[in-house]
Formats: structure tokens, C-alpha cells, sequence
């Protein structure tokens, strides 16, 4: 069940000298996202989050991106970390972990989520190349150790096979967007939050 009565929602925004990042995110939307990062594949990845992830996702940002597109990347990942923690509040009733496995085409990508509160990511993937047209792939692992990390999460991404790096990535989100669809919903049976410490 993904539904709640409550406002599992969040709106945050960070600023510094190089970003200025804002958010907004629904847990219990329709899939709808608004983004906006003047980094165009990044845009397509996030788009793909809210989508198969059923969030409601708004971003905005800018940044120096005539330097490279690091900063305005990994202070996405940031402040999407932040706003997830935001909209779990406590933590009540959530399943907590959520996993899947997402094909496309050629290529398998496998994603798996804690909300622990204990931030470690795992990243298993292999790209044929470094590059889609001036977008640096290796910052998607900088993006996610950022969301792990601000979102206080556990999460392992494997691709064990798969041949077009857009098709790697893309399977990375779509799966990212299931697993955490997954993690983030409530379930009627579980009373107060999922762990036996009493807190995550």
C-alpha cells in the first residue's frame, strides 16, 4: 500500500557558491516529474525516477556547469537525500527495504534498498565507455553516493551484464525507482517503525 492519510512530503533547498539546488517530492504521488538541472541526461534519469517510482518530483537547479557538471550532480544527490529523510519523518509503517530487477534490452540492473538509517552504497557497474555526447558517467556513482549518503540509506546497485551505457543507467534508475517504491510504501501491518532497535 502506497497511499498514506498523512503528508508524506518534503521541500528543501541548499545553496552555495557553486549550486543553488531546490526540491520538491511527493512519496505518495502519480509518477509526475518536473526537472529541471541544466544537465539534459540527468533530467531523463530523474524523470525516469519519479515516473516508475510513483513520486510526484520537482527539481530545480543551476550551477557551474561551465566548470564540469560535478558540483550541480553530486548537490542534486544531496538534496534529494535530504528531502527523502524529510518526507519518511519517523519512519512509521514503512516496509524499509525494497528491491528489483529491471531489463532493458540487452542489459540486467539490479537495485537494493535499506532505509536503515545506516548510509553505505555498494556500486557494481561496468560501462563500456565514459561518456554519453559531454555527460561523464562516473558522475551517476558520484550522484548516488551523495543520495545514500544524505538519505541515510543502504543501497547496492549491481549490473551484471549489459552492453549500451544509456541502457545501463537507464536500467539503473528504473530499478532505483521500483526498489525505493517498494522500500517507501506502508504496510498495514507493521506498527510504528520497521526494527526491532525501535528507531531507524
Amino acid at each position: 500500500m502506497k497511499k498514506s492519510d498523512g503528508a508524506r512530503r518534503a521541500s528543501v533547498q541548499r545553496t552555495t557558491s557553486e549550486t543553488d539546488v531546490s526540491i520538491e517530492l511527493a512519496l505518495d504521488g502519480i509518477g509526475r516529474g518536473q526537472i529541471n538541472t541544466t544537465v539534459p541526461f540527468l533530467d531523463h534519469m530523474l524523470t525516469l525516477l519519479a515516473k516508475h517510482g510513483l513520486f510526484d518530483l520537482t527539481v530545480r537547479a543551476k550551477g557551474d556547469t561551465e566548470i564540469d557538471d560535478h558540483h550541480t550532480v553530486e548537490d542534486i544527490g544531496i538534496v534529494l537525500g535530504d528531502a527523502l529523510t524529510q518526507a519518511l519523518g519517523t519512519k512509521a509503517g514503512i516496509r524499509r527495504f525494497g528491491w528489483a530487477s529491471v531489463p532493458l534490452d540487452e542489459t540486467l540492473a539490479q537495485v537494493t534498498v535499506d532505509l536503515s538509517g545506516r548510509p553505505y552504497l555498494v556500486y557494481r557497474v561496468e560501462l563500456p565507455q565514459r561518456r554519453i555526447k559531454s555527460f561523464d558517467l562516473g558522475l551517476i556513482e558520484d550522484f548516488l553516493q551523495a543520495f545514500t549518503t544524505h538519505a541515510a540509506m543502504n543501497l547496492h546497485v549491481n549490473v551484471p551484464y549489459g552492453r549500451n551505457p544509456h541502457h545501463i543507467i537507464e536500467a539503473v534508475f528504473k530499478a532505483l525507482a521500483k526498489a525505493l517504491d517498494m522500500a517507501t510504501s506502508l504496510d498495514e501491518r507493521v506498527t510504528g517503525v520497521p526494527s526491532t532497535k525501535g528507531r531507524l
